[in-house]
């Protein structure tokens, strides 16, 4: 029994001390644990025969130079923990700005023309009577505020149209306005804008062929995007607005190609011209995919009568291209003749009504530009179910769209509004004509808009456009007057400017027609 357990107490002391040595094999690294194999039972074979001194020397001596030779041989092998540089704080010189795209830079170089850069000088320096009577007076902004009056007093008689119980029977209720729309404008608004039309364009107008949008400018671009690939081309009949330019090509990608009308036209598109300019496109590699056509003209403000308007038509059926007619002028006729919309023209039935699409607005005819409304009108399936989806990135506040339809809905004061604010128009053209005569500067007649066409050829040293834009410059700043040069408008005669004047008051029209008289004067005594 003691035998037994003697065996035991060495047996444990031997696990013992082999786990301790497997710890100090782990502690020395690896490579030891099978050194110390080889070792330990060498030194049993040296003691047996040399002894105990080279029994424990020579195992010792081999030990060492193993461990020596293991540690060399694993730091040629382990990579070496490199130790991160310092951080480098880049020079001021070295540091790039961080770029932006190719279009970016483009819409931001595209705002060089003399209509952006009037505008940008009147927003610095605005004429006030009280304030600032020697700032710049707008007349480059074609912004009717004529009869914004008898807008804000029917909203204050309708007090129930900024509340959400709605009018009758109509359910604009928060509920009904605050959830989800259909992008393209609520049914209701869409049909009541439809019978607005109507009365402003004498036309049927069916509601499930409208799109609404946020303004005019991007019914323009929808349309862009819909009929044409980027680097197609419109013909446009020039002068024309100069933000066309900007609608159509910022973003759609097309290319605007001038078609010139003249003044001994009085300014109205001819067939000979479209064709020419139609041909030179196609030399250039361009494919026309519309012709745009303003109606009433922008910036000359005659109206396009029956006969030109067939002639349009036919053009555009013979090149197989699109007809885009721009009508947010309809409602601001006021003199003979009256207005022709192209919808009028179609109910013949001898066209094809698929290529013909008509813009509209409330921005012009209702005086409420910073409402953003617009629609697109068009006869056509596929262009409607595309705009109908890409409205969702222009669509128009469901308040404002409440606001409208109660004011749209209101039949009386709608004709009421339409009849006087043409009135008003037609008496603020008078006050601006008679002066402009009065300083001896000419120009066309006209009947539709909010600006006057203006011929200043006269007051130029030299007929070109460089004499024209010192002309402009001068106005600017010395007469402090805005006005749109005609080469702004891709106009090919020199000496044309566009006057606006449904922003000013009496007062305001007053003292820029005294300073144009005076500007003249001067510069008929420098010639």
């Amino acid at each position: 029994m003691t035998h037994d357990n003697s065996i035991h107490s060495r047996s444990g002391r031997s696990r013992i001390e082999e786990d301790r040595q497997r710890e100090e094999d782990r502690a020395r690294g690896p490579g030891t644990g099978a050194v110390m194999r080889v070792i330990v039972p060498l030194q049993g074979v040296v003691q047996g025969r040399g002894g105990v001194v080279l029994g424990s020397v020579i195992p010792c001596a081999l030990f060492y130079f193993l461990q020596l030779y293991l540690k060399r041989h694993r730091s040629e092998r382990a990579p070496r923990e490199e130790v991160p540089p310092p951080p480098r704080r880049p020079s001021r010189s070295s540091r790039k700005p961080v770029l932006v795209s190719s279009r970016a830079v483009h819409v931001i170089e595209d705002e060089n023309s003399p209509y952006y850069r009037g505008w940008q000088a009147y927003t610095e320096n605005p004429y006030d009577a009280e304030h600032n009577p020697d700032g710049i007076i707008q007349m480059g902004l074609a912004e009717n505020q004529l009869s914004l009056d008898l807008i804000e007093g029917w909203l204050k008689s309708h007090p129930e149209v900024s509340s959400w119980e709605g009018i009758g029977d109509t359910p604009l209720t928060l509920r009904g306005i605050a959830g989800h729309q259909d992008h393209y404008g609520m049914p209701i608004l869409r049909s009541v804008m439809a019978d607005f039309m109507h009365e402003v364009m004498k036309a049927p107008f069916n509601p499930d062929q409208i799109v609404l949008t946020a303004g005019a400018t991007p019914a323009i671009e929808m349309l862009g995007f819909c009929l044409a690939d980027p680097g197609n081309a419109f013909l446009v009949p020039s002068p024309y607005y100069p933000a066309f330019c900007r609608d159509l090509k910022w973003r759609a990608g097309v290319e605007l190609v001038p078609v010139p009308c003249r003044s001994s036209d009085n300014f109205n598109v001819t067939i000979n011209a479209l064709d020419r300019a139609f041909s030179q496109t196609k030399k250039r590699g361009l494919t026309v995919r519309a012709l745009l056509i303003s109606n009433p003209s922008n910036p000359v403000g005659n109206i396009l009568d029956s006969a030109t308007l067939t002639m349009l038509l036919e053009f555009a059926t013979e090149k197989n291209i699109h007809l885009i007619c721009d009508e947010i002028y309809a409602g601001s006729v006021y003199d003979s003749p009256n207005f022709t919309s192209i919808a009028k023209v179609l109910e013949s039935g001898e066209f094809d009504k698929s290529r013909v699409h008509i813009i509209y607005g409330t921005s012009k005819d209702l005086c409420l530009p910073g409402f953003r409304v617009g629609v697109i009108y068009s006869y056509n399936d596929k262009v409607l179910k595309a705009a109908q989806k890409m409205s969702r990135f222009c669509s128009v506040s469901s308040q404002t769209q409440h606001l409208l339809i109660n004011m749209l809905s209101d039949a009386q004061f709608i004709q009421q509004y339409l009849s006087e604010n043409q009135r008003r128009l037609r008496e603020t053209s008078l006050v601006l004509t008679e002066g402009l005569k009065e300083a001896g500067i000419k120009y066309v007649k006209s009947n539709a808009g909010l600006y006057c066409w203006v011929e200043m050829g006269n007051l130029m040293p030299s007929y070109n456009e460089k004499g024209e834009l010192n002309l402009w410059d001068k106005l600017l700043n010395e007469a402090k007057i805005n006005v749109t040069p005609g080469s702004a408008c891709y106009c090919i005669e020199p000496g044309w400017f566009r006057i606006c004047f449904s922003s000013l008051s009496c007062q305001d029209m007053t003292v820029a027609l005294r300073r144009i008289q005076e500007f003249s004067k001067r510069c008929k005594r420098s010639l």
